[in-house]
């Protein structure tokens, strides 16, 4: 999995017993890779640079190539079932989105059945093919009391899990706003750094209260419009506009402060009766927006998903393990009220295969 914010390759061994839903799973490995090279033709790729085909199919390949290493170093001598791929989100305008990769090399590489494009099927339904992850989180979380999975990555999600005794029905989830995106574009404009590692700088500094107003404001434009995934302008003009007034560290805490505050209202609006937060994805690991959502959460706890068993970084590319599994057994891997594809064709369950 690599998500949309473009930090790096996340790659997840799991172990797998029983069948469709009935399943429990395993982390037994997971591994972070740097994109390298890769990283700026993928940004150009997701910021609409002109590009021509032989430079999208060269892409895919060099891609694919990295994926395939990356798998296989973590296979060693195992033999693998099944692999999942993701890919690179470079566009996403439902029914239009493109997950850039081309699996083959990892069919070769690994010689085993290999799942991909796996919101293909929801947008081909009419769904949003967004967010895919609540029925994988069901079944990595789902024990215990009513519950919100949170999602850091580049664009927040979140998935609301009821207790352990309710159908599959109560699940619910959604996109919700950007999150690293806007976090990392900060940190590259203040600090001229990636990102800000573990949330230093943003907790060195103090919110701006009207800065903070009015990204609150953007983000809860975006919530309130349905969006799914995140391409395109993330409220990076906000971030360019109060660079040039505030300093790097308050710039960085009212970017935190803000977007922690909206996740953390968004999620108890949705679910009110969760009794715990889990934090996952690389937001996880900065201090101050995880600071931003306690506070925001109205006392209800908050975790990191390695308390589950779930290290934060390996969350989203164990769940598209899942998520291969699922559609291998023939499970539908999305849910209809989730994706806004309405009751239809909700146990059609088309999934595509890839040969070897």
């Amino acid at each position: 999995m690599t998500g949309t914010s473009l930090d790096a390759l996340d790659v997840s061994l799991i172990r797998a017993s029983g069948e469709g839903l009935s399943m429990r799973v395993q982390i037994e490995a997971h591994a972070t890779h740097d994109l390298g090279g890769l990283r700026p033709r993928l940004r150009a790729a997701a910021e609409g640079a002109a590009l021509s085909a032989r430079d999208f199919a060269s892409l895919a390949l060099d891609f694919g190539r990295l994926h395939a290493q990356a798998m296989q170093a973590m296979a060693g001598e195992r033999r693998i079932d099944l692999a999942a791929i993701h890919g690179q989100t470079i566009f996403h305008a439902p029914p239009l989105s493109c997950q850039l990769v081309n699996p083959w090399p990892v069919a070769h590489a690994l010689r085993c059945p290999v799942v991909s494009d796996l919101r293909g099927a929801d947008l081909a339904l009419g769904g949003q093919g967004a967010p895919i992850t609540p029925l994988a989180d069901w079944i990595l979380f789902r024990d215990g009391a009513p519950q919100v999975i949170v999602n850091l990555g580049g664009f927040c999600n979140i998935t609301w899990l009821p207790g352990a005794d309710a159908t599959l029905d109560a699940i619910g989830g959604a996109d919700v706003c950007p999150c690293n995106h806007l976090l990392d574009a900060a940190a590259r404009t203040a600090l001229q750094q990636p990102f800000d590692r573990d949330g230093a700088c943003a907790a060195s500094g103090t919110p701006s209260p009207d800065a903070r107003h009015e990204l609150l404001a953007l983000l809860e434009h975006t919530t309130r419009a349905g969006r799914s995934l995140g391409t395109g302008d993330e409220a990076v003009t906000w971030v360019a506009r109060h660079a040039r007034s505030l300093r790097p560290a308050d710039l960085l805490a009212t970017t935190c402060d803000a977007i922690g505050a909206h996740i953390a209202a968004t999620a108890m609006l949705r679910a009110p009766a969760a009794k715990q937060l889990v934090l996952a994805g690389g937001g996880a690991r900065n201090r101050a927006l995880c600071a931003s959502i306690q506070r925001g959460a109205g006392g209800v706890p908050t975790h990191h998903s390695a308390d589950r068993g779930v290290p934060v970084e390996a969350r989203e590319s164990a769940e598209m393990a899942v998520l291969g599994l699922l559609a291998l057994d023939g499970v539908p891997i999305t849910l209809p009220a989730v994706t806004r594809r309405g009751a239809t064709h909700a146990r059609d369950g088309l999934w595509c295969l890839p040969a070897t």
